[in-house]
């Protein structure tokens, strides 16, 4: 992924260094495990253990890699000649995928656990947006339409818990991809017993995979990918709830804008939402890397190469993408500017239109038949629709209404709080501690 869009840690993870020295963790811990059986004499353990560290020239594997056109074969070469004669027992009964798709589950976990704690972070926001906003009372819409009054705190609680699901996801999806094989060319143990495998994966952090081929089945990496797309797509949601309430003839919201920042080259009074349209196009990548890992899992008999290309791009920028588009939406999040008296202008716009299901209900609750008042309310609501006045006036003058709803009755339909009563359920539902 770009520099542009790469936070500090997370793009360290995926490195050619970071990567080499992941190969380098399984290589030692492959090496330890024959030495405590005497398969390696403990001398060359030591010198082993004194240089491997050390070990890693990345000009040489590139050099190397660039002769043989293999990555594994150039880095075993490259390190075997940085250790001197006791190299000779690196990779001694594994094939390439017993060291990559190991070290690519280390490093799939690290990402994960870093991606959690975006989300972590994350949530604090929004639950501290939640409980300030939780009376702030705006207009809800449905198809982009005025419907009935909502709160701004009931949007984060909805993201909250959304995002509480995304956690669970990735914390599932970590634990997936957290299995390592060392079970060689076919998965059958050819060469290494299982017990090293087992040994040398619970020094590693890893778990086994019960059945390997060549290679880890990719199922475990397109559930990890799946995960990830619905972290961005639950990003984007917010991100495009944002853009919309922040148009000009909405506003009820806005990101951010920092002193200095400049909105449009052209026009100078523009403030755009382009820190939300940003996660919404990085989401749209990373639901474009869902599908490619999709196309991983039917691989060839036991194993062909088709999917590292994919892994090489795929895995890296997902994950790179998640965690920049996690710390973006946090930040406009804790800054967010909010306008509650254009909500309550915009909640009053539709003169009453939004009350239209309260006075529905208490007049069928008065006696009379449902489609009777539909019909009655719905007579009203089109002739505000067309600027004829106010929908609890018009009401109000209706007979068929004056007949069955008091004047009192009537204007209890048009208070806000009695729509909103159950908010506070809501918000005991949505924040209960667990027992």
């Amino acid at each position: 992924m770009i520099a542009r869009y790469t936070r500090p840690e997370m793009g360290a993870l995926w490195t050619d260094e970071a990567r080499y020295r992941a190969w380098l963790a399984v290589e030692i811990a492959v090496t330890e495990a024959l030495a405590r059986r005497g398969l390696v004499p403990q001398a060359d353990l030591a010198e082993i253990q004194a240089k491997l560290p050390g070990a890693l020239d990345l000009a040489r594997i590139a050099a190397i890699e660039a002769e043989v056109k293999h990555d594994v074969i150039a880095f075993v070469t490259a390190v075997a000649e940085k250790v001197g004669p006791a190299g000779r027992h690196l990779h001694y009964g594994l094939t390439s995928s017993d060291v990559v798709d190991t070290a690519l589950a280390l490093t799939m976990v690290r990402a994960a656990d870093l991606l959690v704690l975006g989300v972590d972070r994350l949530l604090a926001v929004l639950e501290r947006q939640a409980m300030a906003h939780k009376r702030t009372v705006m207009v809800g819409r449905t198809h982009g339409i005025h419907a009935e009054p909502y709160t701004l705190g009931l949007k984060f609680v909805s993201w909250h818990l959304e995002a509480r699901r995304n956690r669970a996801r990735l914390v599932a999806a970590r634990e997936e991809v957290r299995t390592g094989k060392l079970s060689g060319a076919v998965g059958t143990y050819a060469h290494l017993h299982p017990s090293i495998e087992a040994e040398v994966l619970t020094v590693l952090g890893l778990a086994p995979e019960p059945l390997a081929t060549q290679v880890i089945p990719r199922d475990r990496h397109a559930a990890y990918m799946a995960a990830l797309g619905v972290l961005a797509s639950s990003l984007d949601r917010i991100a495009t709830e944002i853009r919309h309430l922040q148009r000009t003839d909405v506003r009820e919201v806005e990101e951010p804008f920092a002193k200095g920042q400049k909105g449009s080259s052209a026009m100078p009074h523009k403030r755009n939402p382009i820190g939300c349209e940003n996660v919404s196009g990085l989401a749209r990548l990373v639901r474009s890397y869902v599908q490619a890992a999709f196309e991983n899992v039917p691989l060839w008999h036991e194993r062909d190469i088709s999917h590292s290309s994919v892994e090489r791009v795929a895995l890296p920028d997902a994950t790179i993408l998640c965690d920049f588009m996690l710390h973006r939406m946090t930040g406009i999040l804790d800054g967010l500017l909010v306008y509650p008296e254009r909500m309550a202008e915009n909640l009053a716009r539709m003169k009453g239109l939004v009350f239209s299901q309260a006075v529905l209900l208490a007049l069928n609750g008065a006696g009379m038949a449902r489609e009777r008042a539909y019909e009655i309310v719905q007579r009203a609501a089109m002739r505000v629709w067309e600027g004829a006045g106010g929908l609890q006036d018009l009401l109000r003058a209706d007979p068929d209404v004056r007949a069955v709803l008091s004047e009192d009755a009537l204007a209890a339909c048009f208070d806000a709080s009695r729509t909103l009563r159950h908010v506070d359920a809501i918000y005991a539902r949505a924040f209960e501690k667990p027992a």
